[in-house]
């Protein structure tokens, strides 16, 4: 099991402003970082940055979306889909140079938009044939797949641990995988740990989230974060934990994750009780 950070809370786009933090995040005990990966114009970027956190011993991961409607993977369009495959694999050919080993994100539909009707088939197989042509080239870039579902507010494609399973077998590719969320699951699952179990048979559970209720400091609200963390090590998940924290100095950002107020009156706070929430949690268990 590795611990790891998402970048999130400070920005959208990691710039060498935000290097400091990465030799404050190792010295907390952090094993890496999770960059977001919107923008996959600039390779060389990226480059820097896989090196940069190379210099500071961290590992990454990645998490990116599509950002518009003309990168769309649900779209009745096909050269909105076609957009999409050739927005992911930018994203990709970017999160090879900076050393990612997993890409997570809700790659499937465009945040916040909706039908006003559930998920169709249509919708799914459209995705999937997305995601079949982006898998491979993820699997050539050593790079896992681990498509995020979230909440009824922010998607309507894939909300549960059982869909994501079930879309997972869709797509059918060894690469390509799905994640677990400790927040979203907080809302849609009816019982949070059993929908571990459900998308852990599949094989394909390559990723973890581990969020508040408010997004804020991890174990300070009443999100399954500690019974998660126990679940996890009792089946022998492997992989990731990563903290996914939101606060308010990106509005664009905040706007995208409804942050309202402030959940936390540092970020230290977060970074610091969010690491010995999960170390000592696993350690314990």
């Amino acid at each position: 099991m590795k611990i790891g950070f998402n970048l999130l809370l400070w920005t959208g786009h990691v710039t060498e402003d935000l290097y400091p933090l990465f030799a404050k995040l190792k010295a907390v005990g952090y094993d890496g970082v999770e960059i977001p990966i919107f923008d996959g114009s600039d390779a060389t970027h990226y480059r820097r940055v896989g090196a940069e956190l190379k210099n500071n011993g961290l590992e990454c991961t990645a998490v990116t979306v599509l950002p518009d409607e003309a990168h769309n993977a649900i779209s009745p369009v096909a050269a909105n889909r076609q957009g999409a495959i050739d927005h992911l694999k930018k994203i990709i050919e970017c999160a090879q140079e900076a050393g990612v080993q997993t890409l997570c994100g809700p790659y499937y539909q465009v945040l916040g938009q909706f039908t006003g009707k559930y998920p169709s088939e249509i919708e799914l197989e459209h995705a999937a044939e997305v995601h079949r042509a982006i898998a491979p080239m993820a699997e050539a870039a050593g790079i896992r797949c681990g498509i995020e579902a979230l909440n009824r507010f922010e998607s309507h494609l894939l909300n549960t641990m059982e869909q994501a399973a079930s879309y997972v077998q869709r797509v059918d590719h060894p690469a390509f995988g799905t994640m677990y969320d400790t927040f979203h699951a907080n809302i849609e699952e009816k019982d949070p740990m059993a929908a571990i179990d459900t998308v852990f048979a599949t094989g394909k559970l390559n990723h973890i989230h581990i969020s508040e209720n408010d997004r804020g400091t991890p174990g300070r609200g009443h999100a399954p974060c500690r019974e998660t963390i126990r679940k996890l090590k009792a089946i022998g998940y492997d992989k990731w934990l990563t903290i996914e924290a939101f606060g308010g100095s990106l509005p664009d950002l905040a706007a995208a994750t409804r942050v309202w107020r402030d959940f936390f009156p540092s970020t230290e706070q977060v970074y610091t009780e969010g690491y010995r929430l999960i170390r000592e949690t696993w350690d314990a268990a």
